[in-house]
């Protein structure tokens, strides 16, 4: 039997598109694996879309309070029971050979990172590869300067919890501090096949415009990169002492 998986998936308003995300889940999972939903206080329909699936391997941890994609992801992934994590995102869809790719990439790797399609909110393809867009790779040098670790993208060994949390309150996002803490401490690999449809729209949380290029300013990229340095500094001299 292959390892248990858990699914962490942030909830927030997800109503247009968190029915199709389940759906494209499900089908990849075992009897013994679980997707685990942290809700961020929604207001919409998201909660009832997600409760007719009713299926007992989907958990729902409502009426959280974050008010943030990066903590909402931290209560689902502090719930999640099984010893692989994978991470999805609320809007997305995963291609069916997701789960069986990345549990071969985790067999010799902590964390695997793979390829996306981006589309737009009707699933029209924008770009066909997110890894030559960003110029996706390992190494913390590159992965300061411009992030190639994408949340939806990710999946890890349970043991990587042992140093990402808690997650330090100040990081840009919850993928950087992961990427960056595995390249500190683990083995993570990109992998160049495309496993997922990563639908790209006016209500996404993440920091891009309809272009799909970082609407950041030059001081709020300076800002994250310094908070995200002075997290991982802490996190060393945690460990260490």
């Amino acid at each position: 039997m292959r390892e248990k998986i858990s699914v962490c998936i942030a909830t927030y308003n997800g109503e247009k598109y968190i029915e199709d995300q389940i759906k494209s889940i499900l089908p990849q999972l075992s009897d013994y694996d679980e997707i685990i939903i942290s809700d961020d206080s929604s207001v919409d329909k998201t909660l009832e879309i997600i409760k007719a699936f009713k299926d007992d391997r989907i958990k729902i941890f409502d009426k959280q309070e974050f008010k943030s994609p990066i903590f909402n992801f931290e209560n689902a992934i502090k719930h999640a029971t099984n010893e692989i994590i994978f991470l999805s995102d609320q809007d997305d869809i995963w291609l069916e050979n997701k789960v069986v790719t990345m549990l071969a990439a985790l067999k010799d790797y902590d964390l695997v990172v793979s390829n996306a399609i981006i589309t737009d909110a009707d699933l029209n393809l924008v770009k066909g590869s997110y890894f030559e867009w960003r110029n996706s790779r390992s190494g913390i040098i590159k992965n300061f300067i411009k992030n190639s670790y994408l949340g939806c993208c990710t999946a890890f060994k349970r043991k990587i919890l042992n140093i990402v949390l808690p997650f330090p309150k100040n990081i840009p996002m919850h993928d950087m501090w992961l990427g960056i803490i595995a390249e500190l401490y683990y083995k993570p690999i990109f992998i160049d096949e495309k496993l997922i449809l990563y639908r790209r729209h006016d209500d996404n949380t993440t920091l891009l415009t309809k272009d799909y290029t970082s609407n950041e300013t030059i001081l709020s990229k300076l800002q994250f990169r310094l908070n995200l340095f002075t997290a991982v500094i802490k996190r060393i001299i945690k460990r260490k002492f």
